[in-house]
């Protein structure tokens, strides 16, 4: 009886998610009323639209198949695949978001006070995951109003301009255009469909060069500008929960204070070098915006395993101590010189310029 109960349960979820999913054709044919509104000024919107509480549901839709290692799965399912999620949002440091698939839900609550909660409802485990100079990307990070501030927040006025509009979880949503000023982009531009009245990102689509479709959409299909409950919000296990608490450094900075780092100079691939506080001096993190590039360490139980992924690509440029290989707008390379270490270089950069990344870096002695 229980297990008829929980089936039915979830067959009305997948049923309401399957009708949102094609709402967004029906309600897209509808016209949208555009604003004589300017792109520093939609971009300006957008970057005060943290204080916008909402609820609703997104959808993410990745093409990225990323040749990684099973450490990084979950990952790497994000930009592969067609994510769907339920969200209450208070702020960026008070939210949760639930991820709704066939066989279940995985919740990711976020609280400043303590750290980020996720709930694994079918197998009753919560994992608490304290917070780190670097961490993995969530579900959270692929909301359009998180990843809408995150792109705009350190665009130039140059780089944006204006689209037309169209409507968007059933509102009119006004176009802006974002185009990496770096040469060194992997990627073409950056289209974000913003809500005019609250200047909340609902979509945000991103395009490598050369490319007609997006290599990742994310979009809302429902939405409701109302401040959710806390209590919504706010998550303890339940009694009888399994319990974890998650390693406080990950596996790359733990490797960047075990392994003896190579200088990282200034600027990598004309891109400069950005600051991270508590972050070993092994890894850097270069560009700005949507031109990210990372140089880290690896251990070397990791290494071998990235290595063999990378080289299964029919389009991997392999060499005695490097391989490298571009999936969409991202770009990976592992550097593995004999008595140095292994490095990996990534990011939203042209497989050229990661070479001359690499080539920068002398004490790898990287082959292009």
């Amino acid at each position: 009886m229980v297990a008829r109960a929980a089936a039915g349960r979830w067959g009305v979820v997948i049923a309401l998610v399957a009708v949102l999913a094609a709402l967004p054709s029906v309600i897209g044919a509808l016209p949208a009323s555009d604003a004589q509104v300017s792109a520093k000024e939609l971009r300006a919107a957008v970057l005060a639209s943290d204080s916008v509480g909402f609820s609703g549901y997104a959808e993410s839709a990745g093409g990225l198949l990323l040749p990684v290692t099973q450490q990084l799965s979950s990952v790497a399912d994000l930009f592969s695949d067609r994510t769907t999620m339920r969200v209450w949002w208070r702020s960026p440091e008070d939210h949760r978001v639930d991820v709704v698939t066939p066989g279940g839900e995985t919740g990711t609550h976020r609280d400043d006070a303590v750290g980020t909660w996720t709930w694994e409802y079918e197998r009753r485990t919560a994992t608490l995951a304290l917070f780190t100079p670097l961490t993995l990307p969530e579900p959270p990070d692929l909301l359009p109003n998180a990843l809408g501030h995150r792109l705009l927040s350190e665009a130039t006025d140059a780089e944006v301009s204006r689209l037309g509009a169209r409507r968007v979880a059933g509102r009119d949503a006004l176009g802006l255009r974002l185009t990496p000023g770096e040469a060194a982009s992997s990627l073409r531009r950056v289209d974000l469909w913003v809500d005019g009245d609250s200047g909340l990102p609902l979509q945000v689509q991103l395009f490598g060069k050369d490319a007609d479709r997006p290599a990742l959409d994310t979009r809302f299909l429902d939405l409701e500008l109302r401040v959710p409950a806390a209590a919504t919000i706010d998550f303890e296990p339940p009694p009888g929960a399994r319990v974890h608490v998650a390693e406080e450094t990950d596996v790359v900075l733990e490797a960047g204070r075990r392994i003896r780092p190579v200088p990282l100079p200034a600027e990598l691939a004309g891109l400069p070098r950005r600051q991270l506080d508590g972050v070993p001096p092994g890894i850097g993190l270069f560009g700005r915006g949507v031109t990210l590039l990372a140089v880290a360490p690896l251990p070397g139980h990791l290494a071998g395993g990235l290595r063999q992924a990378l080289t299964q690509s029919p389009d991997a440029v392999v060499k005695s101590t490097s391989v490298r290989v571009a999936v969409g707008p991202v770009a990976l390379m592992l550097v593995d010189p004999p008595g140095r270490g292994p490095y990996v270089l990534t990011g939203t950069v042209t497989p050229d310029a990661l070479a001359d990344a690499a080539a920068q870096l002398p004490e790898l002695a990287a082959q292009r």
